[in-house]
């Protein structure tokens, strides 16, 4: 599956893509699927983070009366993106990626409902970048959001992500190695950048809406708690910067709309059998 996370926008996508917006999101899942099995067996190991609960196996295999056995059940599609296939096992491998984050969601927005519907939104967004030129992230960049990350997660001190020892046997109690982790950032890095060129850079906040949102959003919560506000002066930044990504966020919601009503998007059932 594919991926996406954020750095200046962690707290946008995960209502959206949710983000996560946008996931995962991988180009390349790893899985193989004979044309029989495609719809419920999984016949391949998988490349990133997903574990299957048994070996890879046929789906069939004959006994010695000469009568065909039954296969052995390791994956099932979950949902059909333009053609485009996401597994039981994308569901759960998103789950275990979204419990690493150090802003952690609720227990229901890491429900399978969520964590299935923001893998549909992902993959239509990750289908339009094909034909758009891939956004670069140096090295340097995905180091800084990996060290930044190992510090900022909370449960990572009782293991001491700061070392290297310790940040393999964090990820490795969540299902991942170091490397697959590091494939994963970098991914939704890529993605994050795609968003914020396509919606941001059309986007203008003027001095008038960064004066009403101080004025009607941050005095009187300032006021409630009974402290003096900063003076707008030495915040206008920041209000410009929440202001920005509230108007990418309903953006990115209404093109979301609109590709999963021109596409087509199919959600399985148990046993029915993929189109």
């Amino acid at each position: 599956m594919r991926w996406i996370t954020h750095n200046t926008m962690a707290r946008l996508l995960p209502c959206l893509v949710v983000a996560a917006v946008m996931p995962g999101l991988m180009a390349e899942r790893g899985w193989a699927f004979s044309a029989q099995a495609a719809a419920t067996t999984q016949t391949a190991a998988p490349q990133s983070g997903a574990i299957p609960s048994a070996p890879a196996a046929p789906a069939q295999r004959s006994n010695p009366t000469g009568s065909v056995g039954q296969g052995v059940m390791l994956d099932r599609v979950v949902a059909v993106v333009n053609g485009d296939v996401i597994l039981e096992s994308d569901v759960d491998e998103e789950r275990r990626f979204e419990e690493i984050q150090p802003y952690r969601r609720s227990e229901a927005e890491l429900a399978r409902e969520k964590m299935l519907e923001r893998l549909i939104d992902r993959e239509l967004i990750l289908q339009q970048t094909v034909s758009e030129p891939e956004d670069v992230v140096t090295d340097q960049e995905l180091d800084a959001q990996l060290a930044s990350l190992r510090r900022d997660i909370p449960d990572c001190t009782q293991y001491h992500c700061d070392t290297d020892d310790g940040w393999q046997k964090y990820l490795a109690i969540h299902g991942f190695t170091v490397e697959e982790f590091r494939e994963r950032w970098l991914l939704r890095m890529k993605l994050l950048k795609f968003i914020e060129v396509r919606f941001r850079s059309g986007i203008k906040i003027t001095n008038a809406e960064i004066k009403q949102f101080y004025d009607t959003k941050m005095v009187p919560e300032y006021e409630e708690r009974k402290v003096t506000p900063p003076n707008v002066d030495t915040i206008s930044k920041r209000i410009e910067e929440v202001l920005l990504q509230q108007e990418v966020g309903a953006l990115l919601v209404d093109w979301l709309k609109s590709l999963r009503a021109q596409g087509s998007v199919t959600i399985m059932t148990p046993g029915e059998v993929a189109p």
